[in-house]
């Protein structure tokens, strides 16, 4: 089993667990995956969202995120209600374990949507105590900077053109486990 399919497969456990009202047992964690990371883990059936956890800085070592992220992704993502037990065979996981975010600075907002086309990362838009992230797969959906920034906007909580009057960006790489 390579690596990747451990995380993928003690995610399915986790929710199956969940599902089941048992413990979840784990035999062996490599090492790898004891390290302090941030991940979000994203369910889907038939290509539609079915739930996404995550967190930005970690809080514990990546296979408990894994763990944690999961469960939360499949029962209680407030955007849907909690899975079922006839819907587990259907989904699809995938894995994002997040770069830390930096602080993009920027002079312009040509300059920040010409960064934001050409890189595509994972962005955290904050302003006045309202924040929300898309993880750099969202841009396969909005392909546009313009509206990638006016989606996580009203994601956000706020107009969705608040992004040119000026926002805190921070950016992210992820790497995809699926």
């Amino acid at each position: 089993m390579n690596q990747g399919n451990f995380l993928l497969e003690l995610a399915r456990k986790a929710i199956e667990s969940k599902l089941k009202g048992e413990e979840l047992t784990i035999n062996e964690v490599p090492e790898e995956f004891k390290k302090q990371k941030a991940c979000f883990v994203t369910l889907t059936i038939g290509g539609e969202l079915r739930g996404c956890i995550g967190n930005l800085e970690p809080r514990g070592e990546l296979w408990r995120a894994v763990v944690s992220n999961a469960i939360s992704a499949a029962f209680y993502d407030p955007r849907f209600w909690p899975l079922k037990k006839e819907e587990l065979e259907k989904i699809e996981i995938e894995i994002s374990i997040l770069d830390s975010p930096k602080v993009l600075k920027y002079k312009s907002l040509k300059g920040l949507l010409d960064y934001l086309q050409k890189e595509k990362p994972g962005v955290v838009l904050e302003k006045g105590g309202f924040s929300a992230t898309f993880l750099p797969q969202v841009w396969e959906e909005l392909k546009k900077p313009e509206n990638f920034l006016s989606h996580l906007c009203l994601k956000a909580g706020l107009p969705e053109d608040e992004w040119k009057r000026g926002v805190g960006i921070k950016v992210y790489g992820v790497e995809i486990v699926s």
